[in-house]
């Protein structure tokens, strides 16, 4: 487990490099789960109480539309943050779903400890500023790919951006993050 806190502290002080003592007061505000391959870490219309960033283990985020299609948002991976940030924000029930694809380990925190945190360490108000701006810089990359490339530019930015990702991602669950069938996956796959 010292290991894990380890690679969070590390993690935070890409950031916002921490004194020991600001440490031990971080590091009591997370607290460890576990989920198992296809457990539910959000369910739709359920409350958020938590962000979580994630030890090992690989989760997708989505929605399903009114047809029951699934539409992939997201994978989270290794020393990504994730959440329905809506939800957990403004403290309503989840909009989306998020569940593991792999056995998965994850820092949980909550709201209420996220802002003291931030009250009493200025420098994690700092970190979680500049985590929210890569964060959405990632979502708009995302919106813009959707919007003005061709599935075979979406597929071969994926596989420059996280080559290894390809690798861990069920072809199903690739073809519905790509917004593409599973036939035309398979074609650009070649």
């Amino acid at each position: 487990m010292e290991e894990y806190y380890l690679a969070l502290r590390k993690h935070i002080e890409e950031i916002s490099p921490l004194t020991d003592q600001e440490w031990e007061y971080v590091a009591q505000c997370f607290t460890y789960k576990t989920l198992k391959k296809h457990q539910f870490l959000i369910q739709k219309d359920e409350l958020v109480p938590s962000e979580y960033w994630v030890i090992k283990g690989l989760l997708k985020t989505y929605t399903i539309d009114s047809e029951g299609k699934e539409h992939i948002l997201q994978f989270a991976m290794e020393q990504y943050w994730t959440s329905d940030f809506q939800a957990f924000q403004n403290q309503i029930p989840a909009t989306l779903f998020i569940d593991c694809i792999e056995d998965s380990e994850f820092f949980c925190l909550r709201l209420e400890n996220r802002e003291r945190l931030c009250q009493e360490i200025p420098k994690m108000t700092n970190f979680f500023r500049i985590k929210s701006h890569y964060g959405y810089i990632a979502l708009q990359q995302r919106i813009m790919s959707l919007l003005t490339e061709t599935a075979e530019e979406r597929y071969n930015n994926l596989i420059k951006k996280l080559p290894h990702l390809i690798q861990r991602v069920p072809k199903k669950l690739l073809a519905s993050y790509l917004g593409v069938t599973r036939e035309t996956l398979s074609r650009l796959k070649g």
